[in-house]
């Protein structure tokens, strides 16, 4: 098994995503990603990084006052060390989230592990690349993220949700950040009644990473 994660940062904020949105953690973002989606906030990610030892990476996190632990990328399951980064998060108690761009196999995930899913709508240029395979694997408490950019992406959205029978899933929809209001996103939310939560990344809001 791989010892080592190549990693683009590691450090400590405000969960701005998710439902577990505005609780501390520390974040772990590999580099590398198969994907280039166009409205990507994270584009120094996608490539480069640093090798960094499971060991040297515990020691690092084990330094701040949380036990709860967000791998995002960059794609985190491209890495096969990943995996077995995540299972000695967990025999620390730690609670883990893995931010994932859809287009890989979540099945080897522990349960333990809450998944953040994006479904790459259309503006994305990426929606060709979902493995779609991935959305019976998803547990109760994992959670799929909807990245909106335009009602082309909301209607989009919609019929995913209707095909995939996903109504009573945690679905998120985020507006793209100066692309799509989300007072209007509101009030298309709000005229259809659809079980879905608003999602704004707090962590621009406040001005932090």
């Amino acid at each position: 098994m791989q010892t080592t994660i190549k990693i683009s940062e590691i450090f400590y904020s405000i969960l701005g995503e998710s439902t577990c949105q505005g609780l501390p953690c520390v974040f772990i973002r590999v580099a590398g990603c198969n994907l280039r989606c166009s409205y990507c906030d994270t584009k120094y990610a996608q490539a480069g990084g640093k090798e960094y030892s499971i060991k040297k990476i515990l020691s690092i996190i084990s330094k701040y006052p949380v036990k709860t632990a967000e791998i995002t990328g960059g794609e985190p399951l491209l890495q096969k060390g990943v995996y077995k980064f995540i299972r000695e998060l967990i025999k620390r108690k730690y609670k883990v989230l893995v931010e994932t761009n859809g287009s890989a196999d979540i099945g080897k995930l522990p349960k333990e592990v809450i998944v953040i899913m994006d479904i790459k709508c259309p503006s994305s240029k990426m929606q060709n690349r979902m493995e779609w395979k991935n959305i019976k694997k998803l547990k109760v408490n994992d959670e799929m993220k909807f990245v909106l950019s335009n009602k082309k992406d909301y209607l989009w959205a919609k019929e995913v949700i209707r095909k995939y029978e996903l109504s009573g899933k945690k679905i998120l929809f985020s507006p793209v950040f100066g692309k799509l209001a989300p007072k209007t996103l509101s009030k298309w939310l709000l005229k259809d009644g659809l079980n879905a939560r608003i999602h704004l990344q707090m962590h621009k809001m406040i001005g932090i990473k």
